[in-house]
């Protein structure tokens, strides 16, 4: 069983320009205290073939993390288009908002996000060069794919001091993770069931 559940994610001011900034409202509980803070990170896909275009756009520690329920609000810059590439600006990506404890990931929810103009015009006639300021980011809320490790939430306490190993990057299955699809939120953007 997991020290910490992620019970709702609101993703906020969805959909937005593509240069706003993220915004998620995240409220989890806590079941048994923790020493260390829980790490939070927002990465966004810039490219699905060459990872290397990948943008992390925050990276948080939150605490102390006693009994309880918490909320905070995790802001992030939105991705930089000179690092993407001008054919994969436009249209679907993925963000991914990863939790860990002690650099032992424990839970992935990643999300679709559609990136196009605002202008009807514009999206049956591209233009050549991409108009940044003419389009609109779409967080795809109703389906995200959420993803949850056992780690060992108290080092300490094993008789070895070992951590858990982290997951592999590419393969769940392998990382001892069950991977589950969330009901469709409620209108207002939220994750809930985690």
């Amino acid at each position: 069983m997991s020290a910490v559940n992620v019970t709702n994610i609101n993703v906020l001011d969805n959909p937005s320009p593509f240069l706003s900034p993220f915004k998620f409202e995240i409220t989890y509980n806590c079941i048994d205290p923790l020493k260390e803070d829980l790490e939070w990170k927002l990465t966004y896909v810039g490219s699905a073939d060459d990872e290397t275009y990948d943008q992390q756009l925050e990276d948080v520690f939150v605490g102390p993390v006693n009994l309880g329920s918490y909320r905070f609000l995790l802001q992030a810059d939105p991705p930089d288009p000179a690092r993407i590439p001008a054919e994969d600006i436009l249209g679907v990506t993925v963000l991914m908002l990863t939790s860990s404890y002690v650099d032992q990931e424990f839970l992935r929810i990643g999300y679709f996000v559609n990136n196009e103009y605002t202008d009807e015009n514009l999206r049956e006639q591209p233009p050549q060069t991409v108009l940044i300021d003419k389009i609109q980011r779409n967080i795809l809320t109703d389906k995200p794919r959420v993803t949850k490790f056992l780690i060992n939430f108290h080092p300490e306490n094993s008789e070895t001091g070992e951590q858990a190993p982290p997951p592999p990057d590419d393969n769940t299955a392998e990382a001892g993770g069950s991977e589950e699809q969330l009901p469709s939120p409620k209108i207002g953007s939220d994750v809930s069931g985690t």
